[in-house]
């Protein structure tokens, strides 16, 4: 919570709750305290895959993995009276023609460089990334691997770009998200 107050505090504009491991009550619950912080910073929470979740807390939308994005269509039409975003994770181009035909507003693209979380997933790099983003029918958040070092060679084809341990790893977390979000 630390971080997320901090990034927050520094220009952070969304934050997306993904803690598959929690149950349903203990994640309303850290939902329910991260609504009250992005609210009072103006920024947008995401809530990944739980519609229900996102609904409860009036969250600004939900975020779905590359192997759910053909839920997107019956998410929307429960979704429909909030308004709520969905977004997807892609990494490649049929997955991001998959996510607009499926309704998805924005794409999460990944990963653009080598990231720990999937130590076996190949870095797409700058080169394919602008390739995939400069062709998706979608707008494309970078992510994967973003950390105040390489920041700068996030390719301008982004919308912008999501970060998890470039900022949770960070020896001085305001510092590192001033360089993000430069």
């Amino acid at each position: 919570m630390e971080v997320v107050r901090i990034g927050l505090q520094h220009g952070v504009d969304g934050v997306l709750l993904r803690e598959p491991t929690l149950n349903s009550g203990k994640l309303l619950a850290l939902a329910s305290t991260l609504r009250e912080l992005t609210r009072q910073h103006h920024a947008q929470l995401i809530i990944h895959s739980q519609a229900d979740i996102a609904r409860a807390v009036s969250a600004d939308g939900v975020h779905l993995s590359s192997t759910a994005i053909d839920e997107a269509p019956a998410m929307r039409r429960w979704l429909a009276p909030l308004a709520l975003t969905i977004s997807a994770s892609c990494h490649q181009a049929a997955e991001l023609k998959q996510a607009a035909l499926a309704g998805i507003d924005y794409a999460l693209l990944s990963p653009l460089f080598t990231t720990a979380s999937h130590p076996k997933a190949t870095a797409l790099g700058a080169n394919r990334f602008t390739a995939l983003a400069t062709q998706s029918p979608i707008p494309v958040l970078a992510l994967g691997g973003i950390n105040p070092d390489n920041r700068n060679q996030v390719p301008s084809s982004a919308h912008g770009v999501a970060v998890m341990r470039g900022l949770d790893e960070a020896a001085h977390i305001t510092d590192a998200a001033d360089l993000l979000l430069g």
